[in-house]
């Protein structure tokens, strides 16, 4: 049997064990920063250092900045050999309302092939895909490559922790490849590569108008209603056909990449029927996505209609989502958001814009010699002739701050995930032949990195 068969071999005839460690991680509701779970966070920390020892790792658990335990499991290179990271994370964010999931958010439930739970995909999936990668390495003879396994415990939060980590010990993460499974692929059965991520920053818009609420009958129609002012301030932003305008930011770049057809979008989005997509037919989702800047209200604060009263408002709030293409500047993409907001406001309302937790994108070169060997090995573990590259809308920090500290190694987005995951969402769910898949091609990429 040669290893590549034995590898195949060992990973589809794992399942019941990925299973079983998926149902054993995804059991603790580990949300990073909430006292009321602490122990959860803690329990899976304690589950992850115990599986990476398991795995032949030596592993050390280290108590970061955040408040957070990130897990370190390293193996030495063989002399002359190159060392690989493999990256996830065992937090997630908060299941939410358990009467909104089909079953329990913390038991690992099958239901029409797919397997469902909190962290299910993002990111216990990866988690447990690397455990069976390792396995499946070890059951065709080993490798000489040095390997490291970092876990995180609050990337949902931002990973502040780990950041800090990178910046204190960067020694804990040199390698030559570093594979962060923390995407995944176009869709169930498509190889994917992520070579780009989008930067970002969060702004709090405050409009005011008047010292107090008024009363709508006595003062309603003159007086300069707060609501209003922000609503128009924010209609400023996009123009007829639904496409964010930020004054002075091009936003019309155009996508080189993969595409992202229509269909497939409107299905993965849930878009309703009879609702149009934003832009003319002379855009595409993946140029909205992956190469211009995007502003999404993320919250609204005025009265809440079940406290409604006749009254003229005398504030708004709103917090905006900005997302930018690598190729821009998050920092000064927000600052022109903000000098745009500021400029369109109407009636010389009084506005406040504060611009926080701003990151930069990332891109990555798949033509280098780590990525497009492991753009082989997705391809074959798929069974397929190539393997795509997409961008992705999320921003993962750690990128940027592992390639400031490892300018020279070659970094890796790939993973489990694809839009029928509804990560974040309730019934968010895993296809246990993607784990498979992934960890068929993660293991040929451990087998042959370095020969």
């Amino acid at each position: 049997m040669t290893k590549t068969e034995a590898v195949r071999t060992a990973v589809l005839g794992d399942r019941d064990r990925i299973f079983q460690q998926l149902s054993e991680i995804v059991s603790y509701h580990s949300v990073h920063g909430d006292p009321a779970l602490a122990e959860q966070a803690a329990g899976a920390a304690s589950w992850v250092s115990k599986a990476l020892t398991e795995a032949g790792l030596e592993v050390e658990a280290i108590d970061t900045a955040d408040g957070s335990t990130a897990l370190i499991g390293t193996r030495k290179a063989a002399e002359g050999q190159p060392t690989v990271l493999l990256y996830c994370h065992h937090d997630v964010v908060p299941a939410g309302d358990p009467a909104a999931w089909t079953s329990d958010p913390c038991t690992l439930t099958e239901r029409n092939g797919r397997w469902y739970g909190r962290g299910a995909a993002d990111c216990k999936g990866n988690l447990v895909m690397h455990l069976a990668a390792l396995r499946a390495v070890a059951a065709a003879g080993g490798s000489d490559v040095g390997i490291t396994v970092v876990v995180e415990g609050s990337e949902e939060k931002g990973g502040e922790g780990l950041d800090s980590l990178i910046e204190q010990r960067p020694e804990l993460f040199a390698a030559d490849a570093i594979m962060i499974a923390d995407t995944g692929n176009a869709a169930v059965g498509t190889p994917t590569l992520t070579t780009s991520l989008r930067g970002g920053a969060q702004l709090t818009v405050t409009v005011r108008t008047l010292d107090g609420a008024v009363h709508s009958g006595l003062f309603g129609g003159a007086a300069p209603d707060a609501v209003f002012a922000l609503v128009r301030t924010l209609d400023s932003l996009r123009d007829v056909e639904g496409r964010t305008v930020i004054e002075g930011v091009d936003t019309s770049a155009r996508w080189e990449g993969e595409p992202y057809p229509v269909e497939d979008f409107r299905r993965d989005a849930g878009v309703l029927d009879g609702v149009r997509l934003t832009g003319t037919s002379n855009d595409a989702p993946a140029d909205f996505l992956w190469a211009r800047p995007a502003v999404t209200v993320t919250g609204l604060t005025s009265t809440p209609v079940a406290e409604a009263v006749n009254a003229v408002p005398p504030v708004a709030q709103a917090q905006l989502n900005l997302r930018v293409p690598a190729t821009m500047s998050a920092a000064e993409t927000a600052e022109a958001l903000a000098e745009h907001l500021r400029a369109h406001v109407p009636w010389g309302a009084h506005i406040e814009v504060e611009i926080k937790d701003v990151n930069d994108g990332f891109a990555t070169d798949v033509q280098a010699p780590a990525l497009s060997l492991l753009r082989s090995c997705l391809a074959e573990a798929y069974g397929s002739d190539r393997s795509a590259s997409l961008g992705s809308g999320g921003s993962i920090p750690l990128t940027t701050k592992l390639q400031q500290a490892h300018p020279e190694a070659e970094i890796a987005l790939f993973g489990v995930e694809e839009p029928q995951c509804l990560i974040h969402s309730a019934d968010e769910s895993v296809d246990p032949t993607e784990i498979e898949r992934v960890a068929i091609a993660e293991a040929l990429f451990l087998l042959r990195y370095g020969k």
